[in-house]
This record gives C-alpha cells, structure tokens and sequence, in this order.
C-alpha cells in the first residue's frame, strides 16, 4: 500500500517534495501505527466486500472495518457472521492462487461484539486470519477487555500477526467519577499488551449519546464540551512520550455531494489556496485541523467521500518538515534554540523533539508536500483530474 498512489506519477512529482513510503500489514509496527489514515467502517452485511474493497471504487481506501457490530442489527448476527467468513476466505483464496499478494490488501480489521465472537471467528477462519491486520474492539474497559487482548495474543503466537485496536467510549471512561481510575488502570492494561496494540481509537459518538447531545454540521467535536473534555483526557494518559500510543479521531457523521461553501484550510498551512467544498466536506476539514492540532492522527469515517479529504489533511507540509529536520539535527549536535529557516518561530531542540519526531514518522507515509502545494492542491488533483493541468512545479 502507498498513500496517494491513485494519483497520476506526473502529478505525484508536481505536488510531492518526499513521496509517500510503501508500506503493509507486515511493516514494523513503529511505522504501522502512524499508517491507519482514514478507516473506512462498512457493515458486514454489505454485498460484495471483496470486489468492493479491490474494484478501485473506494478510491483511496488504505484501511477498511468490516463492523459486526452497531453497523447491523442483533438480528442479523448470524447472517453476517456467515457472510465476512465467507468472503475472508475468499480474500485468503485470493492471495493463495497468486492473484493477490499480502502487501497490496488495504489494512482490514474486524469491528467485534465479544470475546466470544471473535474466538468463533477465529476457530471458522484458521489461517485467512492472515488477511486481517487487527481486531477492532468496541466500547473498551478494563471489566471487559482482558479477554480481548489475551485472544488476540494468541493468534500472534499460533495463526499470524494481529493488532488489536482498543475503542474508547464507555461510560467508565466519560463519568467524571471514574475516569481517572479507569484510564490509569487502561494505561497499565496497555502497557503489558503494548506490541499488539496498533492504535487506540476514541469514540465521540458513544460518548455523545450517553448525554443525549449530536453536535450539528456547523460544530465540531470540540465544540461539545463534555466530549472534548474527555479526548483531552485520554490524550493526556495515551499521548505522552514515555508511554506513547497512536491516538485516533473520532467519526465525522455528515456527508452530501451538493451543497458548496468556501473552505479556508490556512489555518496551518502557510500560503494554502481557497477551494469550493461542500458543507458537509468544509465541516470535516475544520475537525480534522482541530484533530490534527491535539495530536491525533488519522480518523474513523463512514462514507467513501471523507477519505481524501482526511488523507490529505494527514500529509505534511514542507515548512513543518524541515522544522522537524531541523529539530532533529540540531538535538543531534547538542544545540539550544534554533531559527527557523522561515524566521517565523524558534525551534527548541529538547521541547519539541518529540514534535519533531512525529513529523518525521508521518512525513514516511503520508508524503512532504512541496512548499507551494497546499492540502486543497493534493485533495484536487486526487478528485478532479482536468484539476492535475493547474499543478505547473515552481522550480
């Protein structure tokens, strides 16, 4: 997988100063944890996983949750079960016969229901476990994840690598008057099971519901103070260096192909143009700056048409790279305080290492955009090919 490689090669080299690395489910997991981008949840009801997920009509898709879960009703369990057996072993009968190799699959996890559930799973599917990079476990606490993270380790040491990617959204965790008990024991929990533990999510709309609150399309999730309090929260315990996990944004829930509004995405990208995008898109990009701005990367969405724009908005922009480089260089030779090269900010070798090093880590994926590209340039070039003949390179 590469990020951005549905883009033309002539306009890749017009918009990338550092291209994107390729990269699998098998990539060392440092590396993997940054790579998650934009997951695409499907219910796995849906018809046709396979030929959807490989057709090239999610254009984009890096990584896709196939939801057992509050995706479908309890109704149709048994049926879906069913199903995502079926077409995982397809997927595996795939790569066995030689039409599909390893490392071109979208990273593919499963949403769960139970410990339970996922045993069975496993039990039916043997070794097309191999398929999937990891188990998407809802609603995690300490009451209930052991089990989880205990299966999923002994997949690792029996069948294949797996990850599993913990959710946060329980009422332990959003309750004032437990939070701070459960987050601490989580940290400890996370801590024994750090090398299966790809990425932790954080799930607003559970939250949200809990209080009876859905923000409207002219809000972010930030706006919703008992919400943002608790991602603080929980990028307080998780986003700390010295026990440091890849944490992810929670759903944007609107979508629509009609209505236009002028986005401003300058917010941290210097220089960046004015593009037209609808509402319901210029929404997204507002939250996904804010995610971006607390530390979070990559984001879970719900509709093929919030992967560009999250992915996009994940590649970094020259004048934070060579910060980074900056940074890194600088705390090498045992320097202070460093101009930066834009005589704009001074750059602190020791506080801002850690900065610095997330960039680095990012820019591997996602790509350096040249100094005059924009987020709104990579977005359009992706979606609007007569868009790739505005993309002249400035030598």
């Amino acid at each position: 997988m590469q990020y951005f490689s549905h883009i033309s090669k002539a306009d890749q080299a017009k918009l990338f100063y550092k291209m994107p690395q390729i990269f699998s489910k098998s990539s060392a997991r440092d590396e993997l944890q940054y790579a998650l981008g934009a997951a695409l949840y499907m219910p796995a009801t849906i018809p046709n996983i396979r030929d959807r997920l490989f057709s090239g009509q999610l254009q984009g898709l890096t990584t896709a949750v196939i939801c057992l879960e509050d995706a479908i009703s309890d109704g149709e369990v048994k049926e879906a079960e069913i199903k995502l057996i079926r077409e995982i072993k397809s997927i595996h009968s795939m790569m066995l016969s030689g039409f599909l190799h390893i490392d071109e699959l979208p990273l593919l996890f499963l949403r769960v229901r139970s410990p339970e559930q996922l045993e069975y799973l496993v039990t039916e599917l043997g070794t097309s476990m191999e398929v999937l990079t990891g188990i998407a476990i809802p609603k995690f606490s300490t009451a209930n994840g052991l089990p989880y993270l205990q299966l999923v380790r002994k997949v690792n040491d029996e069948i294949a690598p797996l990850y599993a990617l913990p959710i946060l959204e329980s009422k332990q965790i959003i309750f004032k008057d437990t939070r701070y008990e459960e987050l601490k024991a989580l940290q400890q929990m996370f801590s024994e099971f750090r090398e299966i533990i790809l990425n932790i999510r954080i799930g607003a709309t559970d939250f949200s519901g809990l209080y009876g609150i859905r923000r409207p399309i002219d809000s972010t999730i930030y706006d919703i103070a008992v919400v943002r309090d608790v991602i603080a929260d929980i990028i307080n315990y998780f986003g700390r260096e010295e026990n440091y996990f890849t944490l992810s944004a929670p759903v944007w829930e609107f979508f629509s192909k009609t209505e236009t509004l002028q986005a401003n995405t300058n917010a941290n990208r210097s220089g960046s143009s004015r593009q037209s995008h609808s509402k319901e898109e210029d929404g997204l990009i507002r939250e996904v700056l804010l995610d971006i701005a607390n530390g979070l990367i990559g984001k879970t969405v719900i509709h093929p048409s919030h992967i560009g724009p999250v992915q996009a908005l994940q590649a970094v922009s020259y004048e934070n790279y060579m910060d980074a480089s900056t940074i890194i260089n600088g705390a090498e030779a045992n320097m202070g305080v460093l101009k930066s090269q834009y005589a704009n900010k001074m750059n602190e070798t020791k506080p801002h290492r850690f900065w610095a090093e997330k960039i680095i880590k990012k820019s591997k994926i996602y790509g350096v955009l040249y100094e005059e590209r924009t987020f709104d340039d990579l977005l359009w070039a992706a979606t609007n090919i007569s868009y790739s003949e505005k993309l002249s390179h400035k030598s």
